[in-house]
């Protein structure tokens, strides 16, 4: 990469070994280490789903990060802050947790499969609680990559309520768009709720699908770039695709691939 350290910031719902192995899981754990060996500041910021056990893989709370609430429909929630290593690494994960929304020995479905009920406010609890997170740290990223369902109001919340915010302001998202078949469909009132009371309708209109294709369109509407990884949802968002700059994932060789998609991005950062 170039010789100026840049700032990244990965998101990921997502990453080993803290969770069962999955592509995108496993990109989550490599890419940003990668990105750290070429002498760049990394942070990484996941959901602390209930099967994430505490204890084995060290996690500790940041007080001095947690004490955030974030307000779904009126209610607040206590946002608490944790973090763990990597092993073998120098690679510090924060964990966003919430009592009520992450503490089931869960992740997306409950015993008998069901698609839990309250999906839709813990996507917006955690992409909004990245946001909050972010500016308490008082870290600007020059780049800010989400990768997967769960987080794709990020790129969204950038271009919209959170524009103005100095950690934010120079910061470039990019979007990863993954055939996932863990999701289903947030409900009808997704798209009110995600609004925060802070968004007009009408620019919440491509999320009131509020399934996975209509979150994938509204996040690549507002990054900045694209990674796709997955060929059926990039069949099916081939016109919206093409108008942002666009890396095909490929296994072999991924981590020189993505450094020169970063470098022609970051080329754009004041």
């Amino acid at each position: 990469m170039e010789s100026t350290k840049k700032r990244v910031l990965f998101v990921s719902s997502e990453m080993s070994p803290f969770l069962d192995e999955s592509p995108l899981a496993n990109l989550a754990r490599m890419l940003p280490q990668a990105l750290q060996e070429r002498d760049n500041e990394i942070r990484v910021l996941v959901p602390r789903f209930g099967v994430i056990n505490e204890r084995r893989n060290r996690l500790h709370e940041v007080v001095r990060l947690s004490g955030i609430n974030i307000s779904i429909d009126d209610n607040d929630n206590p946002l608490i802050i944790k973090v763990a290593s990597i092993p073998q690494t120098k690679m510090q994960v924060y964990f966003l947790d919430n009592e009520d929304y992450f503490h089931r020995k869960a992740i997306y479905n409950d015993d008998n499969g069901k698609f839990f009920d309250d999906n839709d406010e813990r996507t917006i609890f955690f992409c909004k609680g990245v946001m909050e997170t972010v500016k308490k740290l008082g870290w600007a990223p020059d780049i800010i990559h989400c990768q997967g369902w769960m987080t794709s109001l990020i790129p969204l919340y950038l271009k919209t309520i959170y524009k103005n915010e100095p950690v934010f302001r120079n910061a470039k998202v990019i979007y990863s768009v993954y055939d996932e078949s863990s999701m289903e469909n947030l409900g009808k009132d997704f798209a009110r709720k995600a609004g925060l009371n802070a968004i007009d309708e009408e620019q919440m209109g491509t999320y009131a699908d509020s399934d996975l294709k209509g979150l994938h369109i509204g996040a690549v509407r507002h990054s900045d770039a694209v990674i796709t990884n997955g060929i059926n949802m990039e069949n099916q968002m081939a016109d919206h695709l093409a108008e942002k700059p666009t890396l095909r994932h490929s296994d072999e060789g991924f981590e020189e691939q993505y450094v020169t998609f970063y470098e022609q991005l970051m080329s754009q950062v004041n």
